[in-house]
């Protein structure tokens, strides 16, 4: 893009918020565009000279979930406009889902203007708010409203530093329509402000009680760890690793973040190990609960996977900075031992403290150690070759069965350098593809209506880095978003879509027939208010509208490898999107 500014001094309010977005190294910014923040695009546009490149998007949940997979995939923030109180509202759930997926979205916003005598007749009234931040403070770390243009460094550094602060999470600052359109009156100094936006140091674990931890784990015989978001720093992956090899630890992955490789012999995800666990190591997991009880869905029974006298370790953030208002930190663990502190940090002191401990154990004590590390392995073998029993039985189905989908979307990417956005299939892809590197998957979708905002943004990040970024899209979740398409051309990100098309809802569906057989009503009328269905959306008409190369839908089994590969050198071809519609079995 060319750099164009026609003017180098800042003029308006406005062009002091730029320059103080430019010095805090943002990168894109994403929007719909909306008049409570016209000053700040104008400024965007032509006194930032497309320093910070503007992302347009269809709508405000997208722009955040743009944002989302950006910073997902980066570490970094991106910043994202939205428009007064109607354009604050319609990015909301994107704004939860940051806040619940521990992700820095520097969330900017016009409002007003403030004083009341500038407001244009109707408009400003119904689209402002007596404290904007309201409709988003239950789930952002923080949130404010600058008065007066002095206090916008300041207010905007704080911002965007709490945004990258563990536990990192969106903020939410709102730009005065009046501050950005007034002319600057008196210089506003900036040279503080890399002091004002620096990081304090992460949080490390009491050296007493990580001792603690340490000793308790390496006396266990049959100890498990199950991780959360320690993948969220890429040099945890290879220390995990360490730690479970050197120990004797069996990982369970929860999916939040890439933690682990998920064909290692001591990945037991998808196994029995938790319940012959003698103790379970939580590494910063929010939701303790989930990959240690088991439910009947029906009846919404839960009971513990937790074996009797089994020690409960626990290190991560804890209850820093848990929310009064969403209840995503789950249902308390009792717990034996919980340390407090960043994970980045603690891990590397964690091992150097196993090793030692390591280091004076008997010759009895290490072949015990030996003889865990095979069960380990044992069990990692047995779940992937009951995986590959499962795929097998339905290899041959149409439409196209789950397993099958990711084995043969695996086989055109694995000779590429890859990234998978968001979406598993279901989790087939994490029981088929090889994910030896930390920034292959930056971690699980969250509910429907957020995956393709997030693929964008994790697409938006590689580009430029010659990767092939893979997007499994559920239809249900694309059905909420399908303009979004329409970015991915507009913008030319190395995006290639394979829908996992199985036209449904069938999350719910699921829900549905179990209802029907507790109840004994009829199966066949579960599928109402669930199928997308009569008429099927044709995704890759739809996507061809948009500018993307597109072919499908496709039904044949012995089509779905060479469609995706014709699809995946167009992407790695051209750097432009490319979908294939494979319809696809339920589950």
């Amino acid at each position: 893009m060319t750099n164009f500014a026609p003017y180098d001094e800042p003029v308006w309010g406005s062009d002091v918020m730029v320059d103080v977005l430019r010095r805090l190294g943002l990168r894109y910014v994403a929007l719909n565009p909306g008049s409570s923040f016209r000053g700040l695009h104008d400024s965007l546009v032509n006194y930032g000279g497309d320093e910070i490149t503007m992302i347009e998007c269809p709508h405000e949940k997208i722009a955040v979930g743009v944002a989302h997979g950006y910073a997902k995939a980066t570490g970094e923030p991106m910043a994202v406009i939205l428009h007064d109180l109607v354009g604050l509202l319609h990015g909301t759930m994107g704004v939860y889902y940051a806040y619940i997926d521990r992700t820095p979205v520097f969330v900017l916003g016009g409002s007003g203007p403030a004083d009341h005598s500038r407001r244009r007749p109707n408009i400003d009234w119904i689209h402002s708010a007596n404290v904007q931040g309201e409709a988003v403070r239950a789930y952002t770390k923080w949130d404010h409203e600058p008065r007066s243009l002095a206090s916008v460094p300041t207010v905007l550094a704080r911002a965007h530093r709490i945004a990258r602060e563990e536990p990192r999470g969106p903020v939410y600052v709102a730009l005065d329509a009046g501050l950005q359109e007034d002319r600057i009156a008196d210089p506003v100094p900036l040279d503080d402000l890399p002091r004002l936006a620096a990081v304090p140091s992460p949080l490390a674990p009491d050296p007493d009680a990580l001792r603690s931890l340490a000793e308790r784990l390496c006396a266990a015989r049959r100890p498990v760890m199950v991780l959360g978001y320690p993948g969220r720093h890429p040099g945890s992956f290879d220390v995990l690793v360490d730690l479970a090899e050197e120990v004797g630890i069996g990982a369970v992955e929860t999916h939040w973040r890439l933690n682990f490789p998920n064909r290692h012999e001591l990945n037991v995800t998808g196994s029995e190990a938790i319940e012959g666990a003698d103790c379970v190591l939580f590494v910063d997991v929010k939701d303790m609960g989930k990959t240690t009880q088991r439910l009947e869905s029906t009846t919404r029974r839960i009971t513990s996977r937790l074996a009797a006298g089994c020690t409960v370790l626990d290190l991560g953030f804890n209850d820093v900075g848990i929310s009064s208002w969403s209840e995503d930190y789950a249902e308390l663990v009792p717990t034996d031992l919980q340390v407090t502190a960043d994970t980045a940090v603690a891990l590397p002191l964690l091992l150097a403290e196993c090793r030692r401990i390591l280091a004076a154990e008997s010759p009895e004590r290490r072949a015990e150690r030996v003889g865990w590390r095979e069960r380990l392995s044992a069990m990692h073998r047995s779940s992937w070759d009951r995986w590959q029993r499962r795929a097998d039985e339905v290899a041959d189905r149409s439409p196209v069965s789950t397993s099958r989908l990711a084995a043969d979307v695996w086989t055109v990417v694995r000779d590429h350098d890859w990234v998978l956005t968001a979406g598993t299939a279901a989790e087939w892809a994490l029981r088929t593809w090889d994910f030896d590197r930390p920034y292959r998957h930056p971690g699980r979708q969250l509910g429907t209506a957020t995956q393709i905002g997030i693929s964008l943004g994790v697409a938006l990040a590689h580009k430029g880095t010659g990767r092939l970024v893979v997007d499994l899209q559920p239809d249900g979740d694309l059905m909420f978003d399908v303009g979004a398409l329409w970015v991915a051309s507009r913008y030319e990100l190395p995006l290639l879509v394979v829908m996992f098309n199985n036209r449904a809802y069938y999350n719910d569906w699921e829900h549905q027939e179990r209802l029907a057989r507790q109840r004994g009503t009829p199966m066949e009328r579960a599928s109402i208010g669930m199928a997308i269905d009569t008429p099927a959306p044709d995704f890759a008409a739809v996507a061809r509208g948009f500018g993307w190369w597109a072919d499908g839908p496709v039904t044949d089994p012995a089509r779905v490898r060479d469609a995706v590969r014709k699809a995946a050198d167009h992407v790695l071809g051209t750097g432009r999107p490319a979908l294939v519609d494979v319809v696809c079995q339920p589950n």
